[in-house]
């Protein structure tokens, strides 16, 4: 295993796992105009990156053909929807749901595939799925509603990814251009929804304000790690690196900010490991056949 990528996805991950304890420090601060934020401050990260790299040509590359725009808006508008429900899970003290949102993600994904792509599940697949939703279902019957920030992330960060399934942008670029098309958003929010314009980045502190400019390399060089480390590793083993990050917020969250960790959320927590380690270790021998198959090396 190569060790700088193992490095590189444990800082990726790392960070990811982390990050709540960034928001947490702005939860004064109203989620869209941190969204705001993040998007304006990212798009100024990548451009420096992209420059600094020589890979604007990149950009504009992705940008030649019409299905390639017009899956990278949908893929901006599942990205801008993704953080603006963690941001306000943070600043709800919701990160336990963000935790059990990022941990569905792998399942929602396949579930994705059969739904849009055709593909039929593998019998192990198809029990880690059926026991994920059962623990979905003890959270139902426990809240008397769906958990819908544990769902809605879920969902949208699943189809985030398979959006990029369908595109060959490398990730820089591709933060870069799903930034922009958000920024006269979040540069008209900024502009004429606050008071004065530009809220909180012209009344608060000069600490808040470092804190909310800081939030475009907050976002873009756990991106740029993450690269890194899957130029470096299979994506076998990249994938086993994914939990590292909610079990990290889930840690946070019980640990750190005091959340409640009660009965249902045991249970339901329970069935989605259960769920992970059988679709991984399915995942991981599916992998390990194809490769010892006849043709495929």
């Amino acid at each position: 295993m190569n060790p700088a990528g193992v490095s590189y996805a444990l800082l990726a991950y790392g960070a990811w796992g982390l990050v709540p304890v960034y928001w947490k420090w702005l939860t004064h601060i109203a989620a869209p105009e941190l969204l705001s934020h993040r998007v304006l401050w990212t798009v100024v990260v990548c451009s420096l990156l992209l420059t600094g790299l020589r890979r604007w040509n990149e950009v504009r590359d992705s940008l030649s053909g019409r299905r390639e725009r017009l899956v990278l808006i949908a893929a901006a508008l599942l990205l801008g929807s993704n953080w603006l429900v963690f941001l306000w899970a943070v600043a709800n003290d919701q990160i336990i749901a963000t935790s059990l949102g990022y941990y569905l993600n792998p399942l929602f994904s396949v579930v994705l595939a059969v739904a849009l792509l055709g593909e039929r599940l593998r019998r192990v697949q198809g029990i880690a799925v059926a026991i994920a939703a059962m623990g979905v279902l003890v959270l139902v019957i426990d809240h008397g509603g769906l958990p819908w920030v544990s769902l809605a992330l879920a969902a949208t960060f699943g189809l985030y990814g398979f959006a990029h399934k369908v595109t060959s942008v490398r990730p820089i670029p591709r933060l870069w251009i799903e930034t922009t098309v958000l920024a006269p958003l979040g540069a008209g929010f900024l502009l004429f929804f606050l008071e004065p314009p530009g809220g909180a980045l012209m009344t608060e502190p000069s600490g808040i304000r470092a804190l909310m400019i800081g939030a475009g390399p907050v976002t873009a060089l756990p991106l740029l790690w993450f690269a890194s480390a899957a130029r470096r590793l299979p994506l076998s083993t990249l994938g086993l690196f994914q939990y590292i990050a909610p079990t990290i917020s889930l840690l946070i969250a019980v640990f750190v900010y005091d959340e409640a960790f009660t009965r249902a959320h045991g249970i339901a927590f329970s069935c989605i490991w259960l769920a992970l380690g059988i679709y991984t270790w399915d995942s991981v021998r599916d992998a390990r056949q194809r490769e010892g198959a006849p043709g495929t090396a």
